[in-house]
């Protein structure tokens, strides 16, 4: 009876320490269940995670070559637009070519030039002279004669550079610019700044916004005219004091050849005369004679070109002065610089006017000459002194 008595105390008890440890169980299983769950959860987050970060890795790189495209399309677009340009250029000379040659010949060989057509091509001649004297103010009576003197007034940089003042301005600031590709301007306070010994101290650094190319540029009224870096015909304006593109062009037919032989880093070289702006430049389909084009600064436009019959051969430099092209001529070992093709777009002096004019007391290249209209001299860079040279003028006859 006793036994029986154990016996029913005892099951519900086994009974009750089963169920809680069912539920024991229960509870385990359902908690891995939970924590596997947490733990395919990270992981897949931890993918999410790494397949963002990788479709930004390549978003960004999507983008750089965008940009990169971007760029070279802007660059592909100038220099089509400049080849379109001289393409259009060259058309239209060979149009007046034909026309010309047209007007000379007929079915039979035979010349027959109306008396009323001559006047009539006369009289264009003669406006066409008069539109140019009134486009270049055509005030200029004087020619050069000869050089009187030099001085040097500096030894510093390279075998290649180019130094001025700006003629537009009334400050007596001086500028080196120093080596055929460079981007920072030195400027000095005046003449004796730029001659003492530590020269770099006395100098204000002008970084310019893109790289300048040659030894071709001039600085007229604030601004720096150059010839860009990287670039077939591009010439760009900079505003010296804000350090900023002003505006820019492109100029036709140029940059293919060296503007002058003995000085192949120079494609296009810039000057200033008493009527402000030019470029010079030589072409293939000139023999390589040398180009003139007279440009607007303002508006950054060619107002008139003139193809010279002064060679690019053995020239190292030339410079503009009074409407005339002044082209250096030296050989190619190095000796004595000469003057030995004038050209005056008014056709007031002729090819050979005063040839053999020689640079004095001195052996040796120039990396650039360029006419000073203010101070009516020569800035020139040789074998890295920067040179003064003082110039002798006539009457035009």
């Amino acid at each position: 009876m006793v036994a029986l008595q154990v016996h029913f105390l005892l099951v519900p008890s086994l009974m009750s320490i089963l169920g809680a440890a069912q539920y024991v169980m229960q509870d385990a299983a359902l908690l891995s269940y939970i924590d596997q769950r947490f733990l395919s959860l990270e992981r897949r987050l931890e993918k999410c995670s790494q397949d963002l970060l990788e479709y930004v890795d390549e978003f960004r790189e999507l983008s750089k070559a965008a940009l990169a495209r971007l760029a070279r399309l802007s660059t592909d677009k100038a220099e089509l637009k400049g080849e379109v340009e001289n393409l259009l250029t060259r058309v239209e000379r060979a149009q007046r070519d034909i026309d010309y040659f047209g007007s000379l010949t007929d079915s039979n060989a035979c010349v027959e030039v109306h008396e009323d057509l001559l006047k009539q091509q006369l009289l264009e001649e003669a406006e066409e002279k008069k539109r140019l004297k009134l486009m270049l103010n055509a005030s200029c009576d004087h020619m050069l004669a000869g050089i009187r003197s030099l001085k040097v007034v500096k030894k510093t940089g390279g075998k290649h550079g180019s130094w001025m003042k700006d003629p537009g301005k009334k400050h007596a600031k001086i500028y080196l610019l120093s080596g055929s590709v460079n981007n920072v301007v030195l400027e000095f306070a005046n003449i004796m700044a730029f001659m003492e010994n530590n020269q770099t101290l006395k100098a204000r650094r002008v970084p310019l916004p893109v790289p300048w190319e040659g030894t071709g540029h001039v600085i007229y009224q604030g601004f720096l005219f150059y010839h860009r870096h990287g670039s077939l015909n591009e010439i760009v304006k900079v505003h010296l004091q804000r350090r900023s593109v002003a505006d820019q062009m492109l100029l036709p037919g140029a940059g293919r050849i060296p503007a002058y032989q003995l000085s192949p880093q120079t494609k296009i070289d810039l000057a200033l005369d008493e009527q402000g702006l030019w470029a010079l430049h030589a072409e293939p389909e000139t023999g390589g004679n040398i180009v003139l084009t007279k440009i607007n600064p303002v508006a950054m436009a060619v107002e008139h070109s003139w193809d010279t019959p002064c060679s690019s051969r053995d020239a190292e430099a030339a410079f503009m002065a009074c409407n005339t092209l002044h082209v250096v001529y030296n050989s190619p070992s190095g000796g004595s610089s000469r003057i030995q093709c004038v050209y005056d777009v008014l056709g007031a002096l002729n090819a050979h006017t005063n040839p053999g004019l020689h640079f004095p007391k001195r052996q040796g290249g120039h990396s650039s000459v360029h006419y000073n209209p203010k101070e009516k001299q020569l800035f020139a860079w040789g074998d890295g002194s920067q040179i003064i040279y003082k110039l002798h003028t006539e009457k035009k006859v």
